[in-house]
């Protein structure tokens, strides 16, 4: 079966055709640096990963390129507002987002170009767009002529005379207020480059469509990002590409957000759960699989709840993958493919939901199988449930998963013991038992253990 994608500017789902047989070319948005990572942030790179490890399963050789925004407004405000120089908050939340990326089982992106390092192809991109009418200089401003390029709007479907381009301090001179700034010109106290039309630094749209074709050429596959992206960024993006002569990317695939209250999780509305944060609450491969599993159009709606659930079924899994290795007497390689309803599901626009469900009835059907004694059946099931976790990034036994940091950190294996006890209490308590509700609280807490009973459920910490 084809592999199909939901192709955001067709606005349908599309038979995915690679341009070049065999090989796949996928750019997504990476991080601005300005802050840690929280969960909203990564579930687009996990969303992607997901993808990425799809199409290598089916054969395909992938070049992923994920970007850093070094250098952007947010940046440069937190620089002043900490009194440290900008480019040590930008290496300092690089690191951490890398951090977070790779603690969830994320594969190493092909390239991860910086901004910073890709002015000069900024400075030809602008050249030619000068030249052939789309852009122009004023007051040592950079704007591009967005009436100039005949299909602008076509990927968020707007009209241009409703439209309203967000624009940042400094940026005089435009002939239209719809136009958009590719370089802003050097203002007191902020980093600056050289370029022909004076000192200043890049704007946040320019940098991807250089960077694009700096390392996929003038035409790839596959660019991916969140769906707040789509415009102005990514909209922006493709005005400056094509009327720079590049045909840039042939589908459009978005993920949708992690929300809290219904809100978009922004660091802006104070709303973050801090990657850093969470890891240390919950096991990182729980955290993939609460992050991963939904569709990537989905949103998720972010809850303690959630969470528990997503750790209770990744158990289920877990569980039947620990019992029928001891059975086995030896580690069981996974599968040479996936069984034909998994690939059937993936390959329908990534339909993971779908897809897990096919996990948990291999699971069902195997736990059958080793009440039965029935080692060889068992054992065969295994071998497919850690083919289709591979793919998902989710096998208990991959070397990610297994020894390391995460194989010698118990907090995961404790909080999962101490909240099957912390369920008990909550079902004592809520027959109205409160006798054993606080005897088994007591009991945690002659352990070392803190309970802090919240909105969201009972939270426990180690006595320090």
């Amino acid at each position: 079966m084809t592999i199909r994608l939901y192709d955001t500017n067709a606005r349908q789902v599309r038979d995915f055709a690679p341009l070049t047989p065999g090989r796949v070319s996928i750019y997504l948005c990476g991080a601005t640096v300005q802050a840690a990572p929280h969960i909203g942030h990564v579930r687009s790179y996990l969303n992607f990963d997901i993808m990425r490890r799809w199409f290598l399963h089916r054969g395909y050789d992938v070049t992923f390129i994920r970007n850093v925004t070094d250098i952007d407004d947010k940046i440069i405000a937190k620089a002043a507002e900490q009194n440290r120089p900008w480019w040590s908050i930008g290496y300092e939340n690089e690191r951490a987002f890398n951090t977070g990326y790779d603690s969830l089982g994320c594969l190493p992106p092909t390239y991860e170009p910086r901004a910073t390092g890709h002015v000069p192809e900024m400075i030809e991109m602008m050249r030619g767009l000068i030249e052939r009418g789309h852009a122009y200089e004023s007051e040592g401003n950079v704007y591009f002529d967005v009436r100039s390029y005949e299909g602008y709007l076509s990927l968020s479907n707007q009209e241009l005379d409703n439209l309203r381009q967000p624009e940042s301090e400094g940026e005089t001179g435009k002939r239209d207020q719809r136009d958009f700034a590719m370089w802003k010109a050097v203002k007191p106290g902020e980093p600056s480059w050289e370029t022909p039309w004076g000192r200043g630094r890049p704007g946040w749209h320019l940098e991807c469509s250089a960077m694009a074709h700096k390392y996929l050429g003038s035409a790839f596959d596959i660019h991916g990002g969140g769906i707040d992206l789509i415009f102005p960024h990514h909209e922006n993006e493709i005005a400056q590409a094509k009327a720079f002569g590049d045909d840039f990317a042939a589908y459009w695939v978005h993920n949708a957000w992690v929300t809290m209250s219904g809100e978009k999780m922004s660091k802006s509305l104070g709303n973050s759960v801090l990657v850093s944060e969470m890891t240390k609450r919950w096991r990182p491969i729980v955290l993939r699989y609460y992050l991963g599993t939904p569709h990537y159009r989905s949103m998720i709606e972010y809850s303690e709840e959630a969470l528990r659930e997503a750790e209770s079924a990744f158990a289920r899994i877990e569980g039947f993958v620990q019992r029928v290795t001891e059975k086995a007497g030896e580690t069981v390689p996974p599968a040479a493919d996936v069984p034909p309803a998994f690939a059937e599901a993936m390959d329908d626009d990534l339909g993971v939901p779908q897809a897990l469900a096919i996990v948990h009835t291999t699971v069902r059907q195997g736990n059958s199988a080793l009440t039965a004694d029935d080692k060889e059946t068992a054992v065969a099931r295994l071998a497919e449930v850690r083919a289709m976790l591979g793919v998902l990034g989710l096998d208990p036994l991959d070397p990610q998963w297994v020894g390391g940091d995460h194989g010698d950190d118990l907090h995961g294996v404790v909080d999962s013991l101490v909240r099957l006890v912390l369920d008990q209490r909550q079902s004592a308590r809520a027959r109205k038992d409160y006798a054993t509700a606080d005897a088994i609280r007591d009991e945690l807490v002659q352990s070392g253990l803190e309970i802090e009973d919240t909105p969201s459920g009972p939270r426990w910490v180690l006595r320090g």
